[in-house]
């Protein structure tokens, strides 16, 4: 044996608010159902996800650049209504 531990490789995103990578469990899992961006806080909906620190300052940021319709590959603004209200009571 050489000597080394094996610690297991811990899976990596980026976040469409900031850019910056984390995580994969620091960071909110977003999928669109019906138009809508939906929280995935236990990431086993299905479908494409996005990532976003579930926080105001990455959520807003990731607003105003339009990086949900991007991220998603859909045409048009998504509605981030109900996203708002989860990160807002997230946020302590």
């Amino acid at each position: 044996m050489s000597g080394r531990t094996h610690a297991r490789a811990c899976p990596e995103r980026s976040c469409v608010g900031c850019r910056e990578r984390a995580a994969k469990g620091d960071l909110l899992r977003i999928v669109v159902i019906d138009g809508e961006c939906t929280p995935d806080p236990r990431g086993t909906l299905p479908g494409r996800g996005a990532y976003v620190h579930p926080t105001l300052v990455c959520f807003d940021l990731a607003v105003r650049r339009r990086a949900f319709p991007r991220a998603f590959r859909g045409p048009g603004p998504l509605d981030t209504t109900a996203l708002r209200q989860y990160v807002e009571q997230a946020t302590p």
